[in-house]
This record gives structure tokens, sequence and C-alpha cells, in this order.
């Protein structure tokens, strides 16, 4: 089960999803007409898998309990007057 997290990039919070670089096409283009270089393409993408944003792709999600997180989510949250407080005049 994958916690909760957030992009540093987008401010997206939620779970990562798992991305895969390259394209299955051309992978199987490769199979099909070159062994090896299908082989070593295949090996180049299941290595180049990542978890990334779902909403903005980027790999740099972090913990929501990390301090990184803490500090985003705190710039993200307007900072409110109390209204029971009259400001100088």
């Amino acid at each position: 089960m994958a916690k909760e997290m957030i992009c540093t990039n987008c401010g997206h919070a939620g779970k990562p999803k798992r991305y895969t670089k390259g394209s299955m096409i051309v992978e199987l283009g490769l199979w099909i007409c070159f062994l090896i270089p299908g082989l070593i393409y295949s090996i180049w993408r299941l290595s180049s898998r990542y978890d990334g944003c779902p909403k903005c792709r980027a790999p740099n999600m972090v913990l929501l309990s990390s301090p990184v997180a803490q500090k985003l989510i705190q710039q993200a949250t307007p900072h409110t007057t109390d209204p029971g407080i009259a400001a100088p005049s």
C-alpha cells in the first residue's frame, strides 16, 4: 500500500503512480525485428520505472510527514487573522 505523498513540483497530494519510460510499440517492434536490441530496450524500460505524480508526472514526490512536505503545506495554507481581534486604527 502506497503512502500519501505530495508533489514538490505542482503541490498535488495523493498516492504516486508508477510510470515506465519509453514506448511499448517501439519495444514490440524491436522484439519482432531484432532480438538483441529488443532485449536491451526492454531492460532499459524496466530499469527506468519510477513513482511519479499522477497530475504532472514529475518524479519528485515526498511523504506528507517529511519536513519538506510540511513546509509546502504551510505555504499553501493562507494565513488568516482572528476576526475577534480588531486591527489598530
